[in-house]
């Protein structure tokens, strides 16, 4: 299996046998992926997907996106144009926002399928856990990049997969709609790939400057 971000080569990684998923880990940028003939199917993805309380009034939900909305704000103004990309059942990003006045446009592919926003050029998109879903993460991350304005800001949220995680037993793994873990040195990669100025790597909190 080829890496489904860098197209390097992979090694085989873990095998999760509860689940019978394999999973492969690439000799490039050190991503690990599931193996694409374990990928759930579109209606597994959205039964998942659905199974979610999210509340976009639930206090804990707020808190658990709260540190995302802080760091746009530092950074950016109510005048500025954003998107909340895979905004799922309950886009509390863009209502905390919205709340403070800013402008967000939402696109999410199973519940808010909009393709006209994805036209427009953006000063910062966030994406809270989604990026560990994608099927196709260079085609997702390069359409990211190319929607931001000069000077645009990628804000994204997911577990980064360290050394020091026993992937055996990182519960992280245990969705079967994450088929893609970032190593600190996969969103290195990323940064030269795909020509941002910056990244700034602040816990499951990552950044990316244009």
């Amino acid at each position: 299996m080829k890496c489904t971000l860098c197209s390097s080569k992979t090694e085989p990684f873990y095998y999760y046998e509860n689940e019978d998923r394999q999973y492969h880990r690439c000799t490039n940028c050190r991503a690990v992926l599931m193996d694409t003939d374990d990928y759930p199917t579109p209606e597994e993805e959205i039964f998942r997907y659905e199974s979610h309380d999210n509340d976009v009034e639930d206090p804990r939900y707020q808190e658990f996106v709260s540190p995302l909305v802080e760091k746009i704000m530092e950074r950016f103004n109510p005048d500025s144009l954003g998107l909340d990309f895979g905004s799922g059942t309950g886009p509390v990003i863009t209502k905390m926002l919205t709340d403070k006045g800013y402008s967000i446009n939402t696109f999410d592919p199973f519940f808010d399928n909009n393709p006209d926003v994805l036209d427009l050029n953006y000063d910062y998109i966030v994406s809270c856990e989604v990026m560990e879903h994608f099927h196709h993460p260079h085609k997702e991350f390069l359409k990211l990049k190319e929607m931001l304005k000069p000077k645009g800001a990628l804000f994204l949220k997911t577990d980064v997969f360290t050394d020091d995680i026993d992937f055996h037993a990182w519960y992280y793994k245990s969705d079967e709609t994450h088929v893609i873990f970032y190593h600190p040195d996969t969103l290195h990669w990323m940064k030269s790939e795909f020509s941002f100025s910056g990244l700034d790597i602040d816990g499951r909190h990552i950044t990316f400057l244009i």
